[in-house]
Protein backbone atom coordinates (compact mmCIF):
# COMPACT_ATOMS: atom_id res chain seq x y z
CA UNK A 1 0.00 0.00 0.00
CA UNK A 2 2.77 2.52 0.72
CA UNK A 3 4.65 2.02 -2.64
CA UNK A 4 1.21 2.53 -4.22
CA UNK A 5 1.18 5.96 -2.33
CA UNK A 6 4.79 6.53 -3.17
CA UNK A 7 4.07 5.89 -6.98
CA UNK A 8 1.35 8.45 -6.56
CA UNK A 9 3.33 11.07 -4.85
CA UNK A 10 6.17 10.32 -7.48
CA UNK A 11 3.41 11.45 -10.34
CA UNK A 12 2.77 14.67 -8.83
CA UNK A 13 5.87 15.55 -7.95
CA UNK A 14 7.05 14.71 -11.71
CA UNK A 15 4.09 17.06 -12.80
CA UNK A 16 4.66 20.24 -14.60
CA UNK A 17 1.41 21.54 -12.18
CA UNK A 18 3.77 21.89 -9.09
CA UNK A 19 5.61 24.70 -10.90
CA UNK A 20 2.60 25.86 -11.87
CA UNK A 21 2.68 25.14 -16.10
CA UNK A 22 -0.31 23.40 -16.49
CA UNK A 23 -3.67 24.49 -16.27
CA UNK A 24 -5.64 20.86 -15.25
CA UNK A 25 -4.09 18.12 -13.14
CA UNK A 26 -6.49 15.74 -11.10
CA UNK A 27 -5.82 14.86 -7.07
CA UNK A 28 -3.50 11.85 -7.43
CA UNK A 29 -5.30 10.04 -5.14
CA UNK A 30 -8.60 10.31 -6.41
CA UNK A 31 -7.43 9.47 -9.72
CA UNK A 32 -5.86 6.58 -8.62
CA UNK A 33 -8.86 5.02 -6.92
CA UNK A 34 -12.14 5.01 -9.19
CA UNK A 35 -14.22 4.71 -5.74
CA UNK A 36 -13.45 8.48 -4.83
CA UNK A 37 -15.32 11.11 -5.88
CA UNK A 38 -13.98 12.52 -9.20
CA UNK A 39 -12.62 16.33 -8.85
CA UNK A 40 -14.59 19.15 -10.58
CA UNK A 41 -13.07 21.78 -12.18
CA UNK A 42 -14.15 24.66 -8.94
CA UNK A 43 -12.83 22.27 -6.65
CA UNK A 44 -9.63 21.16 -8.63
CA UNK A 45 -8.24 24.85 -9.28
CA UNK A 46 -8.74 25.73 -5.31
CA UNK A 47 -6.75 22.43 -4.31
CA UNK A 48 -4.14 23.08 -6.48
CA UNK A 49 -3.48 26.99 -5.61
CA UNK A 50 -3.20 25.31 -1.58
CA UNK A 51 -0.77 22.46 -2.49
CA UNK A 52 1.36 24.93 -4.62
CA UNK A 53 1.49 26.89 -1.79
CA UNK A 54 2.42 24.33 0.77
CA UNK A 55 5.04 22.84 -1.33
CA UNK A 56 6.67 25.47 -2.73
CA UNK A 57 6.77 27.33 0.92
CA UNK A 58 4.87 30.40 0.22
CA UNK A 59 2.58 30.09 3.53
CA UNK A 60 -0.16 31.74 1.71
CA UNK A 61 -3.66 32.60 2.80
CA UNK A 62 -6.76 31.28 1.36
CA UNK A 63 -10.56 31.50 1.04
CA UNK A 64 -12.67 28.81 -0.07
CA UNK A 65 -16.08 29.51 -0.34
CA UNK A 66 -18.61 27.49 -2.35
CA UNK A 67 -22.94 26.58 -1.83
CA UNK A 68 -24.03 23.63 0.27
CA UNK A 69 -22.79 20.44 -0.81
CA UNK A 70 -20.30 21.90 -2.82
CA UNK A 71 -17.95 19.41 -2.14
CA UNK A 72 -15.73 22.10 -0.16
CA UNK A 73 -15.33 19.28 2.18
CA UNK A 74 -14.25 16.83 0.20
CA UNK A 75 -12.11 19.55 -1.29
CA UNK A 76 -10.07 19.50 1.94
CA UNK A 77 -10.04 15.93 2.67
CA UNK A 78 -8.17 15.00 -0.12
CA UNK A 79 -5.68 17.65 0.16
CA UNK A 80 -5.32 16.65 4.17
CA UNK A 81 -5.02 12.92 2.64
CA UNK A 82 -2.35 14.10 -0.18
CA UNK A 83 -0.31 16.29 2.23
CA UNK A 84 -0.08 13.43 5.21
CA UNK A 85 0.71 10.82 2.25
CA UNK A 86 3.84 12.92 1.03
CA UNK A 87 5.20 13.74 4.49
CA UNK A 88 4.31 10.12 6.28
CA UNK A 89 7.80 10.38 6.96
CA UNK A 90 8.21 13.40 8.83
CA UNK A 91 7.35 14.69 12.73
CA UNK A 92 5.05 17.49 10.82
CA UNK A 93 0.62 18.29 11.68
CA UNK A 94 -1.84 19.53 9.80
CA UNK A 95 -4.60 21.36 12.54
CA UNK A 96 -8.24 21.94 11.51
CA UNK A 97 -10.39 23.63 13.71
CA UNK A 98 -14.43 24.03 13.40
CA UNK A 99 -16.92 25.62 15.36
CA UNK A 100 -17.84 22.51 17.35
CA UNK A 101 -16.20 19.45 17.88
CA UNK A 102 -19.57 17.52 17.60
CA UNK A 103 -20.53 17.07 15.16
CA UNK A 104 -18.35 19.34 12.87
CA UNK A 105 -14.81 18.40 13.46
CA UNK A 106 -15.94 14.60 14.18
CA UNK A 107 -17.67 14.66 10.43
CA UNK A 108 -14.04 16.26 9.24
CA UNK A 109 -12.16 13.83 11.15
CA UNK A 110 -14.73 10.52 9.98
CA UNK A 111 -14.30 12.00 6.30
CA UNK A 112 -10.66 11.92 6.19
CA UNK A 113 -10.08 8.29 7.45
CA UNK A 114 -12.95 7.16 4.73
CA UNK A 115 -10.49 8.58 2.63
CA UNK A 116 -7.31 6.58 3.70
CA UNK A 117 -9.94 3.10 3.47
CA UNK A 118 -10.61 4.17 -0.37
CA UNK A 119 -6.80 4.73 -0.84
CA UNK A 120 -6.03 1.50 0.63
CA UNK A 121 -3.92 3.19 3.35
CA UNK A 122 -4.91 2.24 6.44
CA UNK A 123 -2.22 -0.32 7.23
CA UNK A 124 -0.21 3.05 7.30
CA UNK A 125 -2.88 4.94 9.57
CA UNK A 126 -3.74 5.37 12.89
CA UNK A 127 -6.48 6.82 15.06
CA UNK A 128 -5.70 8.44 18.44
CA UNK A 129 -7.74 10.06 20.80
CA UNK A 130 -10.63 10.70 18.36
CA UNK A 131 -8.87 14.13 17.60
CA UNK A 132 -5.77 13.30 15.44
CA UNK A 133 -5.03 10.83 12.80
CA UNK A 134 -1.71 9.91 11.89
CA UNK A 135 -0.41 9.09 8.70
CA UNK A 136 2.89 7.14 9.52
CA UNK A 137 4.82 9.73 11.39
CA UNK A 138 2.55 12.57 9.90
CA UNK A 139 -0.64 13.94 11.52
CA UNK A 140 -3.58 15.66 11.25
CA UNK A 141 -5.39 16.89 13.76
CA UNK A 142 -8.70 18.52 14.73
CA UNK A 143 -9.68 20.76 17.35
CA UNK A 144 -12.57 23.02 18.43
CA UNK A 145 -13.01 26.40 18.18
CA UNK A 146 -15.65 26.70 20.70
CA UNK A 147 -15.47 29.82 23.22
CA UNK A 148 -15.08 27.46 26.04
CA UNK A 149 -12.46 24.44 24.45
CA UNK A 150 -8.73 24.90 24.45
CA UNK A 151 -6.59 24.09 21.69
CA UNK A 152 -3.36 26.17 22.30
CA UNK A 153 -0.12 24.23 22.16
CA UNK A 154 -0.18 22.66 18.72
CA UNK A 155 2.16 23.71 15.50
CA UNK A 156 0.55 23.68 12.32
CA UNK A 157 3.60 23.02 10.18
CA UNK A 158 1.71 21.17 7.28
CA UNK A 159 -1.67 23.59 6.73
CA UNK A 160 -3.89 25.56 9.09
CA UNK A 161 -7.47 24.81 8.08
CA UNK A 162 -10.72 26.86 9.09
CA UNK A 163 -13.62 24.77 8.63
CA UNK A 164 -16.87 26.73 8.96
CA UNK A 165 -14.67 29.79 9.09
CA UNK A 166 -18.29 31.82 9.34
CA UNK A 167 -19.09 30.48 12.62
CA UNK A 168 -15.57 30.67 14.20
CA UNK A 169 -15.13 33.72 16.58
CA UNK A 170 -12.37 35.87 15.29
CA UNK A 171 -10.79 36.66 18.47
CA UNK A 172 -10.18 33.65 19.69
CA UNK A 173 -8.95 32.47 16.08
CA UNK A 174 -6.54 35.21 16.25
CA UNK A 175 -5.49 34.28 19.77
CA UNK A 176 -5.15 30.62 19.28
CA UNK A 177 -5.16 29.46 15.80
CA UNK A 178 -3.63 32.31 14.20
CA UNK A 179 -0.25 31.90 15.77
CA UNK A 180 -0.27 27.94 15.17
CA UNK A 181 1.18 28.83 11.42
CA UNK A 182 3.29 30.98 12.36
CA UNK A 183 6.88 28.64 13.27
CA UNK A 184 6.52 26.91 9.92
CA UNK A 185 5.20 29.82 8.05
CA UNK A 186 1.98 27.46 7.25
CA UNK A 187 -0.55 27.70 4.34
CA UNK A 188 -3.57 28.87 6.12
CA UNK A 189 -7.33 28.00 4.87
CA UNK A 190 -10.78 29.01 5.21
CA UNK A 191 -13.18 27.54 4.35
CA UNK A 192 -17.41 28.47 4.36
CA UNK A 193 -20.34 30.78 3.02
CA UNK A 194 -21.28 33.79 3.54
CA UNK A 195 -23.09 35.53 6.62
CA UNK A 196 -22.99 38.70 7.42
CA UNK A 197 -20.08 41.35 6.61
CA UNK A 198 -18.65 41.02 10.44
CA UNK A 199 -17.37 37.08 10.43
CA UNK A 200 -13.84 35.70 10.22
CA UNK A 201 -14.85 34.33 6.68
CA UNK A 202 -15.71 37.49 5.37
CA UNK A 203 -12.80 39.56 6.69
CA UNK A 204 -10.57 36.92 4.86
CA UNK A 205 -12.63 37.12 1.82
CA UNK A 206 -11.68 41.28 1.73
CA UNK A 207 -8.06 41.03 2.37
CA UNK A 208 -7.64 38.06 -0.54
CA UNK A 209 -9.54 40.06 -3.01
CA UNK A 210 -7.94 43.31 -1.97
CA UNK A 211 -3.94 41.17 -2.05
CA UNK A 212 -5.11 39.90 -5.47
CA UNK A 213 -5.99 43.42 -6.68
CA UNK A 214 -2.32 44.12 -5.68
CA UNK A 215 0.08 41.35 -6.50
CA UNK A 216 -2.49 39.20 -9.19
CA UNK A 217 -2.26 36.42 -7.30
CA UNK A 218 -5.60 34.23 -6.58
CA UNK A 219 -6.10 33.66 -3.12
CA UNK A 220 -9.97 33.53 -3.14
CA UNK A 221 -12.30 30.63 -4.40
CA UNK A 222 -15.71 30.71 -5.09
CA UNK A 223 -18.56 28.41 -6.26
CA UNK A 224 -22.22 28.90 -6.10
CA UNK A 225 -24.45 26.87 -6.75
CA UNK A 226 -25.17 27.56 -10.29
CA UNK A 227 -20.95 26.21 -10.48
CA UNK A 228 -22.66 23.01 -9.02
CA UNK A 229 -25.21 22.23 -11.15
CA UNK A 230 -23.40 22.24 -14.16
CA UNK A 231 -22.10 18.71 -13.35
CA UNK A 232 -25.01 17.84 -11.04
CA UNK A 233 -28.41 17.92 -12.11
CA UNK A 234 -30.13 16.22 -9.18
CA UNK A 235 -28.32 19.01 -7.40
CA UNK A 236 -29.81 21.68 -9.81
CA UNK A 237 -33.21 20.81 -9.32
CA UNK A 238 -32.55 20.23 -5.35
CA UNK A 239 -32.23 23.77 -5.44
CA UNK A 240 -34.71 25.10 -7.13
CA UNK A 241 -36.63 23.54 -5.46
CA UNK A 242 -35.25 25.15 -2.38
CA UNK A 243 -35.05 28.62 -4.07
CA UNK A 244 -39.04 28.15 -4.83
CA UNK A 245 -39.89 27.00 -1.50
CA UNK A 246 -37.55 30.17 0.75
CA UNK A 247 -37.27 32.47 -2.34
CA UNK A 248 -34.40 33.85 -3.77
CA UNK A 249 -34.45 36.45 -1.27
CA UNK A 250 -34.13 34.59 1.78
CA UNK A 251 -31.22 34.89 3.83
CA UNK A 252 -30.40 30.66 3.49
CA UNK A 253 -30.97 31.15 -0.02
CA UNK A 254 -29.10 34.35 0.01
CA UNK A 255 -26.28 33.15 1.82
CA UNK A 256 -25.61 29.40 1.85
CA UNK A 257 -26.27 28.77 -2.27
CA UNK A 258 -26.30 32.12 -3.83
CA UNK A 259 -22.94 33.03 -1.78
CA UNK A 260 -24.26 36.75 -1.07
CA UNK A 261 -23.15 38.13 2.50
CA UNK A 262 -26.00 39.96 3.96
CA UNK A 263 -25.68 43.26 5.81
CA UNK A 264 -26.39 43.86 9.41
CA UNK A 265 -29.89 43.99 9.50
CA UNK A 266 -33.06 46.42 8.35
CA UNK A 267 -36.35 46.07 7.67
CA UNK A 268 -38.01 42.97 7.61
CA UNK A 269 -40.03 42.77 5.29
CA UNK A 270 -39.79 45.09 1.91
CA UNK A 271 -42.10 46.99 0.20
CA UNK A 272 -42.94 44.20 -2.13
CA UNK A 273 -43.06 41.58 0.30
CA UNK A 274 -45.77 43.37 2.36
CA UNK A 275 -47.72 43.58 -0.83
CA UNK A 276 -47.49 40.00 -1.70
CA UNK A 277 -48.56 39.17 2.13
CA UNK A 278 -52.16 40.84 1.27
CA UNK A 279 -55.33 38.64 0.44
CA UNK A 280 -58.45 38.82 -1.12
CA UNK A 281 -60.41 36.11 0.85
CA UNK A 282 -63.12 37.85 3.67
CA UNK A 283 -61.88 37.90 7.01
CA UNK A 284 -64.21 35.40 9.00
CA UNK A 285 -65.41 35.05 12.65
CA UNK A 286 -66.27 31.48 12.34
CA UNK A 287 -65.26 28.07 10.51
CA UNK A 288 -66.43 26.94 7.43
CA UNK A 289 -67.74 23.43 6.99
CA UNK A 290 -64.79 21.13 5.63
CA UNK A 291 -61.86 23.76 5.97
CA UNK A 292 -58.84 23.27 8.01
CA UNK A 293 -57.43 25.54 10.89
CA UNK A 294 -54.29 26.24 12.67
CA UNK A 295 -53.64 29.20 14.84
CA UNK A 296 -50.79 31.17 16.38
CA UNK A 297 -50.78 32.13 20.03
CA UNK A 298 -48.40 34.89 21.06
CA UNK A 299 -49.14 35.49 24.99
CA UNK A 300 -49.21 39.25 26.45
CA UNK A 301 -48.51 40.24 29.91
CA UNK A 302 -51.74 39.47 31.84
CA UNK A 303 -52.95 39.26 35.30
CA UNK A 304 -53.60 35.89 37.31
CA UNK A 305 -57.05 36.86 39.20
CA UNK A 306 -56.81 37.10 43.01
CA UNK A 307 -52.66 38.20 42.26
CA UNK A 308 -50.94 41.35 41.54
CA UNK A 309 -48.27 39.11 39.43
CA UNK A 310 -47.73 40.25 36.23
CA UNK A 311 -45.72 38.71 33.50
CA UNK A 312 -44.09 41.57 31.00
CA UNK A 313 -41.90 40.12 28.23
CA UNK A 314 -39.56 43.20 26.44
CA UNK A 315 -38.79 42.91 23.14
CA UNK A 316 -35.05 42.68 22.46
CA UNK A 317 -34.48 46.11 20.72
CA UNK A 318 -36.05 48.22 23.62
CA UNK A 319 -38.17 46.23 26.42
CA UNK A 320 -41.80 47.48 25.40
CA UNK A 321 -44.02 45.68 26.91
CA UNK A 322 -46.47 42.85 25.15
CA UNK A 323 -49.50 44.05 27.02
CA UNK A 324 -51.85 41.55 24.03
CA UNK A 325 -52.08 38.31 23.52
CA UNK A 326 -52.99 37.56 20.08
CA UNK A 327 -54.94 34.67 18.45
CA UNK A 328 -54.22 34.33 14.97
CA UNK A 329 -56.74 31.92 13.10
CA UNK A 330 -55.39 30.53 9.76
CA UNK A 331 -57.05 28.36 7.05
CA UNK A 332 -54.30 25.78 5.93
CA UNK A 333 -54.85 25.06 2.34
CA UNK A 334 -53.59 21.99 0.61
CA UNK A 335 -50.91 22.56 -2.42
CA UNK A 336 -51.35 21.36 -5.75
CA UNK A 337 -50.94 18.05 -6.55
CA UNK A 338 -48.28 19.71 -9.27
CA UNK A 339 -46.69 22.03 -6.91
CA UNK A 340 -42.91 22.37 -6.94
CA UNK A 341 -43.24 23.25 -3.00
CA UNK A 342 -46.13 20.81 -1.31
CA UNK A 343 -45.53 23.22 1.92
CA UNK A 344 -49.53 24.46 2.50
CA UNK A 345 -51.13 28.17 2.03
CA UNK A 346 -51.62 30.30 5.37
CA UNK A 347 -54.75 32.11 4.57
CA UNK A 348 -54.79 34.57 7.78
CA UNK A 349 -58.85 34.40 8.66
CA UNK A 350 -59.45 36.09 11.87
CA UNK A 351 -57.20 38.00 14.81
CA UNK A 352 -58.77 37.98 18.34
CA UNK A 353 -56.75 40.17 20.98
CA UNK A 354 -57.00 39.98 24.48
CA UNK A 355 -55.69 42.42 26.74
CA UNK A 356 -55.58 42.63 30.84
CA UNK A 357 -57.45 39.23 31.38
CA UNK A 358 -56.42 36.97 34.01
CA UNK A 359 -54.95 33.81 32.69
CA UNK A 360 -57.65 31.74 33.85
CA UNK A 361 -60.05 33.17 32.11
CA UNK A 362 -58.13 33.81 29.12
CA UNK A 363 -57.55 29.78 29.09
CA UNK A 364 -60.97 29.24 29.67
CA UNK A 365 -61.64 31.59 26.19
CA UNK A 366 -59.17 30.10 24.36
CA UNK A 367 -59.57 26.15 24.67
CA UNK A 368 -63.36 27.50 23.81
CA UNK A 369 -62.25 28.87 20.82
CA UNK A 370 -59.79 26.71 19.42
CA UNK A 371 -61.28 23.37 20.75
CA UNK A 372 -65.09 23.96 20.61
CA UNK A 373 -65.40 27.01 18.05
CA UNK A 374 -62.48 26.30 15.27
CA UNK A 375 -61.57 23.10 15.78
CA UNK A 376 -57.97 24.02 15.05
CA UNK A 377 -55.70 21.12 13.52
CA UNK A 378 -52.93 22.75 15.67
CA UNK A 379 -51.74 25.53 17.77
CA UNK A 380 -48.20 27.05 18.17
CA UNK A 381 -48.19 28.41 21.07
CA UNK A 382 -45.47 31.36 22.84
CA UNK A 383 -44.53 28.63 25.42
CA UNK A 384 -42.01 31.73 27.35
CA UNK A 385 -42.57 32.90 30.83
CA UNK A 386 -46.12 32.61 32.25
CA UNK A 387 -46.80 31.60 28.86
CA UNK A 388 -45.39 28.13 29.70
CA UNK A 389 -48.46 27.55 32.19
CA UNK A 390 -51.04 28.37 29.56
CA UNK A 391 -49.51 26.04 27.01
CA UNK A 392 -49.59 23.23 29.45
CA UNK A 393 -53.09 24.42 30.49
CA UNK A 394 -54.51 23.92 26.17
CA UNK A 395 -52.18 20.70 25.52
CA UNK A 396 -53.85 19.02 28.18
CA UNK A 397 -57.60 20.18 27.06
CA UNK A 398 -57.20 19.66 23.32
CA UNK A 399 -54.50 17.33 23.51
CA UNK A 400 -50.46 17.15 22.97
CA UNK A 401 -51.06 16.35 19.26
CA UNK A 402 -52.64 19.53 18.44
CA UNK A 403 -50.72 22.03 20.66
CA UNK A 404 -46.43 22.53 19.93
CA UNK A 405 -45.37 24.86 22.64
CA UNK A 406 -42.57 27.17 21.22
CA UNK A 407 -40.24 28.65 24.02
CA UNK A 408 -38.34 31.66 22.78
CA UNK A 409 -34.91 31.02 22.29
CA UNK A 410 -32.08 32.48 19.92
CA UNK A 411 -32.48 29.08 17.78
CA UNK A 412 -36.12 29.22 18.06
CA UNK A 413 -36.74 32.69 17.22
CA UNK A 414 -34.38 31.83 14.13
CA UNK A 415 -36.65 28.93 13.28
CA UNK A 416 -39.70 31.16 13.16
CA UNK A 417 -38.01 33.96 11.35
CA UNK A 418 -37.00 31.75 8.46
CA UNK A 419 -40.60 29.64 8.60
CA UNK A 420 -42.34 33.80 8.22
CA UNK A 421 -39.97 34.33 5.34
CA UNK A 422 -40.37 31.59 3.45
CA UNK A 423 -44.13 31.85 3.54
CA UNK A 424 -44.39 35.00 2.38
CA UNK A 425 -41.75 34.89 -0.48
CA UNK A 426 -43.72 31.53 -2.04
CA UNK A 427 -46.87 33.89 -2.07
CA UNK A 428 -47.98 30.86 1.06
CA UNK A 429 -48.88 33.19 3.49
CA UNK A 430 -52.03 35.62 2.85
CA UNK A 431 -54.10 38.01 4.65
CA UNK A 432 -57.64 38.49 4.85
CA UNK A 433 -58.87 41.43 2.53
CA UNK A 434 -59.02 45.09 3.90
CA UNK A 435 -62.28 45.41 6.39
CA UNK A 436 -61.31 48.52 8.45
CA UNK A 437 -61.08 46.75 11.90
CA UNK A 438 -57.91 47.96 14.18
CA UNK A 439 -56.70 44.10 13.87
CA UNK A 440 -55.89 44.74 10.24
CA UNK A 441 -54.75 47.78 10.89
CA UNK A 442 -51.90 46.73 13.71
CA UNK A 443 -50.93 43.92 11.89
CA UNK A 444 -50.11 45.87 8.44
CA UNK A 445 -48.33 48.27 10.87
CA UNK A 446 -45.77 45.82 12.60
CA UNK A 447 -45.22 44.26 9.16
CA UNK A 448 -44.03 47.85 8.13
CA UNK A 449 -41.82 48.36 10.78
CA UNK A 450 -40.62 45.16 11.55
CA UNK A 451 -36.78 44.41 11.55
CA UNK A 452 -34.41 42.06 11.43
CA UNK A 453 -30.66 41.34 12.62
CA UNK A 454 -28.81 38.86 11.78
CA UNK A 455 -26.48 36.95 14.20
CA UNK A 456 -23.54 34.76 13.92
CA UNK A 457 -24.08 30.75 13.25
CA UNK A 458 -27.05 31.63 10.39
CA UNK A 459 -29.06 33.25 13.44
CA UNK A 460 -31.52 35.68 12.97
CA UNK A 461 -33.86 37.98 15.24
CA UNK A 462 -36.87 39.80 14.38
CA UNK A 463 -38.46 42.33 15.97
CA UNK A 464 -40.40 45.93 16.10
CA UNK A 465 -38.59 48.96 18.15
CA UNK A 466 -40.08 50.05 21.38
CA UNK A 467 -40.19 53.43 19.38
CA UNK A 468 -42.86 51.62 16.85
CA UNK A 469 -45.08 50.07 18.68
CA UNK A 470 -45.65 46.41 19.48
CA UNK A 471 -44.99 43.22 17.71
CA UNK A 472 -47.53 40.49 19.03
CA UNK A 473 -49.65 40.19 15.74
CA UNK A 474 -46.12 40.06 13.49
CA UNK A 475 -45.37 36.92 16.15
CA UNK A 476 -49.10 35.63 16.25
CA UNK A 477 -48.80 35.22 12.26
CA UNK A 478 -45.12 33.77 12.33
CA UNK A 479 -46.76 30.98 14.92
CA UNK A 480 -49.33 30.56 12.58
CA UNK A 481 -46.84 29.46 9.54
CA UNK A 482 -45.18 26.93 12.40
CA UNK A 483 -48.76 25.50 13.10
CA UNK A 484 -49.25 24.86 9.70
CA UNK A 485 -45.64 23.05 8.85
CA UNK A 486 -46.34 19.52 8.19
CA UNK A 487 -50.07 19.56 8.97
CA UNK A 488 -52.63 17.56 6.99
CA UNK A 489 -54.60 19.59 5.22
CA UNK A 490 -57.49 16.97 4.34
CA UNK A 491 -60.58 17.66 6.35
CA UNK A 492 -60.83 14.84 9.32
CA UNK A 493 -63.79 12.59 8.46
CA UNK A 494 -66.10 12.48 11.72
CA UNK A 495 -66.57 8.77 13.30
CA UNK A 496 -68.55 8.25 16.13
CA UNK A 497 -66.87 7.18 19.63
CA UNK A 498 -68.00 5.13 22.75
CA UNK A 499 -69.20 7.34 25.26
CA UNK A 500 -67.34 7.95 28.42
CA UNK A 501 -68.37 6.15 31.57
Amino acid sequence: MADALERAISRFRRSPQRNGTSPRHYLPISRSRSRGPASRPYQEEAAQAILQSVWNGRGLTFTVVMARQAGKNELSAEVELLLLARNHRRDVSGVRCAPTLEPQARISFARLWNRILRAGAVEMAAREDGRVIRFGRSRQIFLSAEPTANGMGHTAGLLLEVDEAQDVNREKFDREFRPMASPAGATTVYYGTPWDDSTLLEQAVKTNLELARRDGIRRHFAADWTAVAEFNPEYARYVEGERARLGEDHPLFRTQYALKTLSGGGRLFSGSQQAQIQGTHPRQHSPRPGEVYVAGLDVGGQEWSGGNEKWEMGNEAGGARHDATVLTIARALMSASDALVREPRVEIVEHIAFSGTAHDALFARLADLLGEVWRVRRLAVDATGLGETLARLLARRLGDSVVRPVRFTAESKSKLGYGLLAAVNGGRLKLYAADGSAEYAQFQREIEFARVHFRPNQQMNFFVQAADGHNDYLMSAALAVEAANDIETRPRIARGHMAEE
